[in-house]
């Protein structure tokens, strides 16, 4: 892949941001502290956020991961009770006793240990295997692993220590280094085995995979399965399970997660109903429905009962899979066949129907649980709240949020991480530092979900000084790239325009060894598709389709974007025609994407087919299909059907986003009642929202429009003293204003400045002076301007002064 995109997808980097304008220098914005030498600026949040993270001195660690919970695991019989073992003989146990003692001293470790092997000796040595392996499953009971490794480093430095030492022994000693989080001591003792030349069996080699997988360090856990396998050593069916939940961890596609399977089947390994439940989890991060279904009729037929992990796992797929009818027919097959839904089970389906937006749908389900007398989670709450921020119901999700305090449950980092992405899309940046100091007075830490989150929302702004900023500390605080971590940078540099930055993350990793999942291909699709690349995306589909990884409703999302912005208005419509018909099934997000590339490309009536259809589904719309309806009725001066819209949202608790804000701002500019546009104005800055630069480039067009030059100036002076940089549009509309009304002398001046403070004119500019003169007959006046112009602008082109010589000679015919 990375050679068929590698040249389609090398761009030119965004041009320098450029300095201010008017009649004072704004002040320039000082570098982040980590990138001093870039041009770009960074935000007084960020650099204040990024002092505070980095005040404490960065130590090397080991790359964090998050807890996971494995699927179907079993439980110590001995768990609450005291060790026993009927294999440990009188003296054996003697010898444990003293060894979990919470007094003994490890230097008595050989005089213990002695008096075990003086009663053995080597005449003997298959009872002492089986008393030290005995030993060895005690310590690991008490978690002792440093006293367990203690020991097998005694026998291990006896005189024929391979008659008294075996491989399960060295099993059960990683495995408990592994559950204790000790992998790289786990991984050194295995390894210098091995070289020594100790005969290691598949448990010793399982038990390491084990170890690997449990920390989520997943590529080592594959090298030593290959080893293995190189080895010709056999896997077993618990190796194959642990490799199978390995493979479904990393986003591996589904043919090869169907070689192990099928290379299991041929060894003459029979999968159990745990190789069947991890299946079905191996299909949730492609949303891979249809195969998870084709698994779970497979576990049947072999005479196997689903039990409630298989239904959870079932439903979790089908909730990311955007299919919450066949998730609720789960739930009632699930009930009918006795296992009552629990938590788990209701966090699942609140989530299938959160995530197409069916929020009403997911309260009911909340209160449904709460009538059985469950009560709600960290997870039910913290999924109603992302429900509610993605569909732009900001109050309600922060209602959620209070709820959930209110009911005293604590929030876990997920739900921090939530609020961070609401704060953060919405560019209120200093609530969203707020939540992140509060993950550290709960005494949490950020995780990489954090961190993924701030790239994402500085990227989503545009704001790649600071993408690249998060991305540096995320790795001084000891946190290693992940494959999520990789997409989200993709996305991010996509968003900023930085394009050869984005295929630059991508190849870095390839070279780490990451594959690229669904996940891989939707970020790079998205990158395509903002560049308008629709031919490459089609060479990528093609590319997933040939057995890569599925398409699901974000591909082709994507694949619309592609074409709206490389204008493929017939592509664009022959796609929507499959979604229609339901040759592409369409989800809700599908025909959300469709009401905005139709609205996008300006076409009224295939964006309200698209609306109409969208609610005919019985789908509610988001806040940016509501954003594009609001904008193309805006835009054609729809006043009566543009305040629908904002009735809908207003009743159904959705709160207008800054691109509400924009498109009325952009409807009252271009109308009788322009004086709106800078109430809507401030009625932003009153609610804490960041205006953007297409704000005020509104409310001045709306002023100079109108020949209101004071207003339009003062609206300028406080865009500047907000800290944005005006760019070639804001000095355009003073150029054309002065112009339009004759007042040449004053549109030389903002030329002038323009040039001065680094933003170069572009041929609107001259247009709009050589037409005042055309205008106003004075032909002589506008060639004399292009004669002069050099003095004007030194970098003028004689291409230029041509084209305005021959736009003078147009106009005046």
């Amino acid at each position: 892949m990375a050679e068929k995109l590698a040249l389609p997808l090398l761009l030119p980097n965004p041009p320098p941001p450029k300095p201010p304008f008017l009649h004072q220098t704004l002040p320039q914005q000082q570098n982040p502290i980590l990138l001093p030498t870039s041009p770009p600026s960074s935000t007084p949040i960020l650099q204040a956020f990024l002092l505070r993270h980095s005040a404490k001195p960065q130590q090397p660690v080991e790359p964090k991961v998050r807890s996971r919970t494995r699927i179907g695991r079993s439980h110590d019989l001995n768990r609450g009770k005291p060790w026993t073992h009927k294999r440990l003989s009188l003296q054996g146990q003697q010898v444990l006793n003293s060894l979990i003692d919470t007094s003994f001293d490890s230097n008595l470790l050989d005089s213990v240990l002695a008096k075990l092997f003086e009663q053995y000796q080597v005449a003997k040595p298959e009872f002492l295997t089986a008393e030290v392996l005995a030993i060895v499953k005690g310590l690991a009971f008490y978690k002792k692993s440093e006293l367990a490794l203690g020991v097998f480093n005694w026998f291990k430095g006896r005189k024929d220590c391979e008659l008294v030492l075996n491989s399960s022994i060295v099993a059960v000693i990683i495995s408990m280094l592994g559950k204790e989080g000790k992998v790289s001591v786990a991984a050194n003792l295995f390894n210098s085995l091995h070289k020594e030349g100790f005969n290691l069996d598949v448990y010793a080699y399982t038990s390491l995979i084990t170890a690997y997988a449990s920390s989520g360090r997943y590529r080592e856990a594959m090298m030593v399965f290959k080893k293995m396998e190189e080895e010709g050593c056999k896997p077993t069916l618990i190796t194959y399970n642990v490799i199978l939940n390995v493979y479904g961890k990393m986003g591996m596609p589904w043919s090869k997660i169907m070689a192990i399977v099928d290379g299991m089947k041929s060894d003459g390994t029979a999968p159990d109903a745990y190789t069947y439940n991890t299946l079905i989890s191996c299909c949730r991060r492609g949303s891979l429905h249809e195969e998870a279904a084709s698994v779970f009729d497979e576990m049947k037929l072999a005479g196997f009962s689903p039990d409630g992990v298989t239904y959870n796992a079932l439903l979790d797929v089908y909730g990311k899979s955007r299919r919450p009818k066949e998730a609720m027919e789960v739930l009632n097959e699930m009930v009918l066949n006795g296992f009552a839904p629990g938590v788990v089970t209701y966090n699942s389906l609140i989530s299938a129907y959160a995530r197409d937006g069916l929020l009403e749908v997911a309260m009911d389900l909340k209160r449904q649980m709460e009538g059985r007398g469950l009560k709600p989670d960290v997870f039910t709450y913290t999924t109603l709240l992302s429900g509610f921020e993605k569909s732009g119901k900001d109050e309600l999700a922060m209602g959620v949020f209070e709820e959930m305090r209110s009911a005293s449950c604590k929030p876990n980092i997920c739900t921090f991480n939530a609020l961070i992405k609401m704060h953060g899309n919405r560019g209120k940046f200093t609530e969203m530092m707020k939540v992140f100091d509060e993950i550290k007075a709960c005494n949490g830490s950020p995780d990489i979900v954090t961190w993924n989150t701030l790239l994402a929302v500085f990227g989503q702004n545009g704001m790649d000084t600071e993408v690249s900023g998060v991305f540096k500390e995320m790795k001084r605080a000891g946190f290693v790239p992940e494959r999520d971590t990789f997409n989200t940078l993709i996305s991010a540099y996509s968003r900023c325009g930085s394009f050869d930055q984005a295929v630059a993350v991508y190849k870095r990793m390839l070279e780490a060894g990451v594959t690229p999942d669904l996940s891989t291909y939707n970020a790079v699709l998205a990158a395509l598709a903002r560049g308008g690349l629709w031919k490459q995306s089609e060479r990528v589909l093609a590319e997933m389709k040939d057995g890569r990884c599925k398409p699901n409703e974000l591909t082709y999302c994507s694949l619309l974007h592609a074409y709206a912005n490389g204008k493929q208005v017939d592509r664009m419509h022959a796609l929507a025609e499959e979604i229609y018909s339901g040759t592409i099934e369409p989800h809700s997000v599908l025909l959300k994407t469709l009401v905005l590339v139709n609205s996008k490309s300006d076409l009224l009536l295939e964006t309200e087919r698209a609306f109409s259809e969208l609610k005919k589904k019985g789908f509610l719309p988001d806040i940016n299909a509501l954003n594009a309806m609001v904008s193309i009725y805006g835009r054609r001066q729809m006043v009566s059907k543009t305040n629908e819209i904002l009735n809908f949202m207003n009743e159904s608790g959705y709160t207008p986003s800054l691109t509400t804000y924009n498109s009325l701002m952009y409807m009252y500019s271009r109308s009788e009642n322009f004086e709106e546009s800078e109430k809507l104005l401030r009625e932003v800055l009153a609610k804490g929202i960041k205006p953007d630069i297409i704000s005020y480039n509104t409310v001045i067009y709306a002023y100079c429009r109108n020949g209101r030059m004071k207003e339009a100036s003062r609206i300028f002076s406080e865009m500047g003293n907000s800290g944005l940089v005006p760019d070639v549009i804001t000095y355009n509309t003073f150029v054309a204003s002065y112009a339009a009304d004759s007042l040449f002398e004053e549109a030389f001046d903002v030329v002038q400045y323009m040039i001065k403070n680094g933003c170069k004119p572009n041929q609107y500019t001259y247009n709009s002076i050589v037409d005042g003169y055309c205008k106003l007959k004075r032909r002589d006046e506008a060639i004399e301007f292009i004669n002069n112009l050099q003095k004007l602008d030194p970098h003028i082109s004689k291409d230029e002064k041509s084209r305005l010589s021959a736009r003078i000679a147009e106009k005046w015919t």
